[in-house]
């Protein structure tokens, strides 16, 4: 293009002058159709000024690969023997084992506070970010309005979470161009998006500032406090291993497997339908049926409430099982560990 453009200077220069034109008005959210009304809302029911949204939306760009990649997440794309193992990996176990070490006093204060165990807010927290060292390198202002304004299919939802971080970022003195996270708008340790942080997140520090971008103790309170928030059962079991009684193709129950539900029917019932546990569990539990794709071929479980819980966090069934199975190994290796720490104390 530019060595085009050093015989055709006059017409490249009007041809250039265009296409600089076209790319800022892409990047310019400040002018899109829907900002008009976001503006208005902001400025009606949250008390911004027109000038300082517009000035924030003029900031922020459409990024393609956001739209690219939301648009198939590893959870849709992949089988579960093809997800497993990017999480269930020794490093992330290794580095588990010393940031459970690291933030001990605040893990076991978080577990007696809130109920929830230490491995499993530490495999949230490897799950999402290993362990804050990937928390995500998109600006938090172009994931939302890219995602607001040109992702109609869950524009609604990332509307109202580019709302909450407008407002987060004024409640906590922040400037809203700074902030980094996830292609979808998440950030710090936990991967919070706008409007858990606001609803959710707590200064497990008491140091004044409620911090999961940088301070650990808060990102370990703050996923506790979501969990419990979103009905953590204390000492209960998150899964149950299951098989059919039944063949498959004739299960008038197939098409509730891996819905991400509530728990409702219980284990006494699905055992009718051609479900049956086989492990422990009470008849009259209410219980999700999952089917995974395996190495092994098919296998299933029942997802109990604390299953359900943890698809609060991701709604796929994957996600959650994956966050179990690593806190399984994370709790493991923490209990060898501490024996092998006891053996060489003696």
């Amino acid at each position: 293009m530019l060595s085009f453009c050093r015989s055709f200077s006059k017409k490249c220069l009007s041809v250039l002058a265009g296409l600089s034109f076209s790319f800022v008005a892409a990047a310019d959210y400040s002018t899109h159709p829907l900002a008009a009304g976001f503006v208005d809302e902001m400025v009606q029911q949250h008390g911004f000024t027109a000038e300082e949204i517009n000035q924030w939306l003029s900031k922020a760009q459409k990024r393609q690969p956001i739209l690219d990649s939301i648009a198939r997440p590893a959870e849709k794309s992949k089988t579960w023997k093809e997800y497993r193992p990017i999480f269930i990996v020794p490093m992330r176990i290794t580095n588990g084992v010393l940031f459970w070490n690291e933030h001990r006093a605040a893990l076991t204060r978080a577990a007696q506070e809130y109920g929830v165990p230490a491995e499993i807010i530490v495999s949230i927290i490897g799950v999402e970010t290993n362990y804050g060292k990937n928390t995500g390198s998109w600006y938090v202002i172009d994931a939302l309005t890219t995602l607001a304004f040109d992702y109609p299919p869950r524009a609604p939802f990332f509307r109202s979470e580019l709302v909450n971080y407008f407002i987060l970022t004024r409640e906590q003195k922040h400037n809203p161009l700074e902030f980094k996270g996830s292609y979808a708008g998440a950030m710090g340790y936990g991967q919070f998006m706008p409007s858990s942080y606001r609803n959710f997140a707590v200064d497990f520090s008491g140091d004044g500032f409620t911090d999961i971008w940088n301070n650990p103790t808060d990102a370990i309170g703050s996923v506790a406090n979501y969990f419990k928030q979103h009905g953590w059962q204390t000492g209960k079991a998150v899964v149950v291993p299951a098989k059919l009684t039944k063949p498959r193709d004739t299960l008038l129950t197939n098409e509730s497997f891996n819905k991400v539900v509530p728990p409702s029917i219980k284990v006494s019932d699905w055992k009718k339908a051609g479900v049956a546990p086989t492990g422990k569990v009470a008849r009259n539990t209410p219980a999700i049926a999952i089917e995974f794709d395996g190495v092994n071929g098919l296998e299933y479980w029942f997802g109990l409430q604390n299953f359900y819980t943890i698809t609060r966090y991701n709604r796929s069934p994957m996600y959650a099982m994956a966050v179990y199975d690593l806190s399984l190994d994370l709790k493991r290796a923490m209990r060898n560990a501490d024996k092998k720490s006891a053996g060489a104390a003696h």
